[in-house]
């Protein structure tokens, strides 16, 4: 494919993918970059990401005991980081945990690695599952996160009203995404990154640069921070509130099933 078609302005219009396209897509997408993932995220945003997790647990507030369910939860980030506040004992295994779900084996293999590697035995369980077909039952989990996999879900409504069935009663909700637009200030060079640094990244450090054309229209044709919040509270789920982070370039929503 020519240094033109796999630009910003890229030719398959990957916003508009039929609903039956769109999930075996994105699979292969993340099938392509499991491996380096991790590092293409730390370059992508100078490692800012890592902060933004951070804020999505502090925000969170997991206790000891409480049960998490993370989706499209890939190689456990938000998880691991999670863990340690659900999980403070390992000694203790009726406490709580985690469950990283995601639909692309490949990602979870590679959580699970890491995890095994920083010593991580118990706690946390790893599931290849969809986000619209959770296999729990109602009412199963005290705490659902989801950090950038809400857009690669096919059919939004039914991933939310999925988080709204598997919480408990005054349970908390919470999502981290990119946002298709930033501050004024900073579009200009948000556009610029977006379009052109991303997918050049991509197709250095992960060989598929059209992975990262698709990531990028992807957040471009998400819901803005209001118009997700509406999504939200339509599902079902209360007290929906939203903070930006970094000029408006990701955001963080909140929500809980009272």
């Amino acid at each position: 494919m020519s240094e033109q078609d796999t630009s910003g302005a890229a030719a398959r219009d990957y916003r508009r993918l039929p609903e039956d396209e769109k999930a075996p897509f994105v699979r292969a997408v993340f099938d392509s970059v499991a491996q380096r993932y991790d590092l293409m995220n730390d370059l992508m945003s100078g490692g800012v990401h890592r902060w933004w997790k951070a804020q999505m647990v502090a925000w969170l507030k997991p206790r000891p005991g409480q049960t998490l369910i993370d989706v499209a939860g890939g190689t456990g980030d938000v998880a691991l980081r999670a863990l340690p506040r659900l999980f403070p004992d390992p000694g203790n295994l009726a406490e709580g945990g985690a469950v990283v779900c995601d639909v692309n084996e490949r990602m979870l293999e590679v959580g699970r690695a890491r995890a095994l590697d920083q010593g991580v035995l118990f706690g946390i369980e790893w599931l290849a599952a969809d986000a619209e077909r959770l296999p729990f039952g109602d009412r199963s989990f005290d705490l659902y996160t989801i950090a950038f996999g809400l857009r690669n879900v096919t059919r939004f409504e039914a991933a939310l009203a999925e988080a709204r069935r598997v919480l408990k009663p005054g349970g908390r909700f919470m999502c981290l995404e990119f946002t298709p637009e930033a501050t004024p200030l900073l579009q200009p060079f948000y556009d610029l990154y977006s379009f052109h640094i991303v997918p050049l990244l991509g197709r250095i450090v992960t060989g598929d640069r059209d992975a990262y054309s698709y990531l990028v229209e992807s957040i471009r044709g998400f819901p803005r921070q209001g118009e997700l919040a509406e999504m939200i509270a339509a599902a079902g789920l209360e007290q929906v509130r939203y903070r930006n982070l970094t000029g408006g370039i990701a955001a963080l929503h909140s929500a809980w099933r009272l």
